[in-house]
């Protein structure tokens, strides 16, 4: 029911996942009298794979996280991550109101033994692929120690989803030089560089994207995240916006864009963020994909998708497996 433009997105992507994989098991959470007239057909072409939830209330996007883990006990956010929690469902996909998601999973989820904080990880394009980045949001203060399970956490995941045995990790600072950071900063490169991740040293920011050097997880906290995450959807929009400017200003601009068609077409395709849509919350014990609130139905069936690969690759119970082994090596230490 969440996100920007709710089932009108929503259900067509679940369909299109449906339809794509034979194996997959939906259960649709909401309000059954908007939800049912538009799945009245597809009910009965998915029969067992297709179900509907009924919840009778829907957080806002605006709507205070606070508020709405006391307030709204039968929202479709609170139930579907029931689900997850009652071992009904294996995963929760939402669009919805992100500090919600966030502290509703929190509360009927719990952490990860040993895990403090939860991390928003996802993945952006870069020239090597794609790097994965985590926290983008979830929290704006950390400590040295944060940053430290957030590479554990990130390092698991990352292991997984792309199959590589010892992913290259990042800590993001202001310079690769060891003099250059805060404190925290500093405090968290001596955690990693005593640690058995594969820990290549700081990155600058141009590393997310086009650094001189492949990083597949990039660690940092969630303030300096999400503005680094903003800056570059703003920068992809900028560009979008002046090639389509250029390319219509003149008749022989229009030509030579008629000529470059195939090569932009292949570009957009990418670093279309659609197509790296959904963010995990990594450190609850429950598989929870955010969407972006303004996705559309590719994007959303991105997210999905997403969701699916984590509980084949089983990457809740890696993670735990991976943090229990970590406080046991710091305990013997």
């Amino acid at each position: 029911m969440g996100g920007d433009h709710g089932p009108k997105v929503t259900i067509p992507a679940s369909l299109d996942c449906l339809k794509d994989n034979p194996a997959l098991n939906l259960i649709l959470v909401g309000d059954e009298a908007i939800l049912k007239p538009l799945l009245s057909q597809a009910l009965g072409d998915y029969l067992g794979r297709l179900s509907i939830r009924h919840a009778s209330e829907c957080v806002a996007m605006d709507e205070s996280p606070a508020k709405a883990l006391k307030n709204k006990k039968d929202s479709s956010m609170r139930v579907a991550i029931n689900l997850v929690r009652d071992g009904q469902a294996d995963a929760c996909v939402s669009a919805g109101n992100t500090g919600a998601l966030m502290a509703t999973a929190r509360f009927v989820l719990k952490m990860i033994p040993g895990i403090d904080r939860p991390a928003i990880i996802s993945t952006l394009p870069s020239i090597f692929g794609h790097t994965h980045v985590l926290d983008l949001g979830a929290n704006v203060d950390c400590t040295a120690e944060h940053l430290f399970q957030f590479a554990v956490m990130g390092n698991e995941l990352v292991k997984a989803v792309d199959s590589i045995e010892n992913p290259r990790v990042g800590l993001l600072n202001i310079g690769e030089e060891d003099v250059k950071g805060n404190e925290q900063v500093k405090a968290a490169a001596k955690l990693l560089e005593s640690s058995s991740l594969n820990y290549i040293g700081y990155v600058e920011g141009d590393s997310i994207n086009a650094g001189h050097i492949p990083v597949d997880l990039i660690v940092v906290d969630g303030f300096v995240g999400n503005v680094a995450l903003k800056a570059i959807e703003g920068a992809a929009k900028m560009i979008a916006g002046g090639l389509k400017e250029a390319f219509n200003k003149n008749l022989l601009a229009k030509i030579a864009g008629l000529v470059a068609y195939p090569v932009l077409k292949l570009f957009k395709q990418r670093i279309d963020p659609r197509r790296y849509n959904g963010a995990s919350f990594l450190g609850l014990r429950g598989l929870v994909i955010k969407s972006h609130g303004g996705a559309d139905r590719l994007a959303f069936k991105t997210a999905i998708n997403l969701a699916e690969l984590e509980i084949k690759k089983d990457v809740i119970q890696k993670i735990s497996q991976q943090v229990e082994k970590t406080l046991a090596m710091s305990a013997r230490a």
